[in-house]
């Protein structure tokens, strides 16, 4: 069974399990939750995507945020993390140039937290992860000279500093510096993505924001526990424009570490993976097989397949757990045929005849090939905030080869959490 869309079904997954967990909390006697409302006007440039991109006047956005207040004596997580803010931003974007880049429509979860708070009260750092429907996508024909976008459905990112610039008693006036983020995951190419530098103004709306003033903040026991965790995930991506059609990526793991105050989340282990783009192109005898590798025949399904270990970190809020990894690839014999398919490019001679220039095996590809990285939501089946001895989740995660999109996967796994260790303060 083939699905068509893991990146649209990996985003609806996200969204709909953050919004349970971040917007629909119950509040008890022990709480200080309320909605806030944020109206915001952004204004940045949109950076060139490759040589020739079309050019692009100011670019404009405006957003809506819906989030709220996390002060509950219950949320053992937002006692750790200072209280941070939760919620959900609606935001519509004019890249520019409305023919050739168009527009975008984004859905994007956020958390925001207050930082550097005694050397300067009023900055936040606020972190979205999320989806965008672009109207405006790349055309070997029409629109060729714009590579960032070839699918409407695109995973979206964005990181902003805030500050308060003035109160009032029911609203907070801020100046934003920030960075914007749009590409597919490689689940099609070109997938140049489109990055933007930005500044915004912003009103955080709130009549009950002082309420929370007189909330008496709860004392946590330092705690750790070690667990162990086991991962299926099924992936997608595309080779190279020449073999642009979304295949499998079958992928295995186990680790091991440690669960800090019940919240952050450290560890290690091992990663099994199996392109069935590579095996594909092993079984077919393409071009470089023939004329490079043809001793990947003898074994097409072990030089299709990668592994390697990790380094794992992951915040736990609840249901919700924020993750990325680090790893190194320790056997994926195959990446040297992608690299030389996609670094490379094609022209016309003075006869008219295409010539295909390869990706040259430089230091670069060393390290790409070398570093493996993952980044990602994790939904609980069980609240993490109770320390569950057995947890299931679901993930949905951008894999990645250095920073560099290499497949877009869903997840599911288990945890153990052996005995939990605590010391009294």
């Amino acid at each position: 069974m083939r699905f068509k869309n893991y990146l649209s079904l990996s985003l609806a997954i996200t969204i709909f399990f953050f919004l349970q967990n971040c917007l629909a909390q119950t509040t008890t006697t022990t709480s200080k939750t309320s909605l806030f409302f944020t109206p915001e006007i952004i204004v940045g440039k949109t950076q060139e995507a490759n040589t020739d991109f079309p050019k692009t006047k100011l670019q404009k956005n405006v957003f809506l945020s819906i989030g709220q207040y996390n002060y509950n004596s219950n949320k053992e997580w937002a006692a750790r993390l200072n209280y941070p803010k939760t919620g959900i931003s609606l935001g519509y974007t004019d890249f520019g140039n409305s023919t050739k880049v168009g527009h975008a429509y984004s859905i994007l979860p956020f958390i925001e937290f207050s930082i550097l708070k005694k050397q300067l009260n009023g900055l936040n750092l606020q972190i979205g992860f999320g989806s965008s429907y672009m109207d405006t996508q790349y055309d070997i024909i029409t629109n060729a000279f714009n590579r960032a976008i070839t699918t409407k459905i695109n995973w979206s990112f964005r990181s902003f500093f805030y500050y308060d610039v003035f109160k009032t008693h029911a609203t907070d006036w801020r100046f934003g510096l920030g960075y914007l983020h749009h590409s597919n995951g490689h689940t099609n190419l070109p997938n140049q993505g489109l990055n933007s530098f930005t500044a915004s103004v912003s009103a955080k709306i709130d009549k009950n924001s002082n309420s929370n003033n007189d909330f008496k903040k709860p004392t946590f026991s330092s705690k750790s526990q070690t667990y162990m965790a086991f991962r299926l995930g099924l992936g997608q991506n595309v080779l190279s424009e020449k073999f642009n059609t979304k295949k499998e990526v079958f992928t295995v793991s186990a680790s091991a570490g440690k669960i800090l105050n019940n919240t952050f989340k450290f560890g290690g282990g091992f990663y099994y993976r199996f392109y069935e783009h590579y095996y594909d192109y092993i079984k077919n005898n393409e071009a470089l097989i023939e004329e490079q590798f043809p001793h990947f025949k003898d074994n097409p399904y072990g030089y299709a397949t990668s592994f390697g270990i990790f380094a794992s970190s992951e915040l736990l809020i609840d249901h919700i757990g924020f993750e990325f990894d680090l790893g190194l690839n320790i056997h994926k014999p195959f990446y040297k045929i992608d690299w030389q398919l996609n670094q490379g490019f094609t022209y016309e001679n003075a006869n008219g005849e295409t010539i295909e220039v390869l990706g040259e095996l430089d230091w670069y590809y060393e390290i790409k090939r070398t570093i493996s990285a993952r980044m990602g939501l994790k939904y609980y089946l069980w609240t993490t905030n109770k320390a569950p001895k057995h947890n299931i989740f679901l993930g949905a995660h951008i894999n990645a080869n250095l920073g560099q999109a290499d497949f877009t996967e869903l997840s599911c796994g288990y945890v153990y959490r052996f005995n939990l260790k605590e010391k009294s303060i």
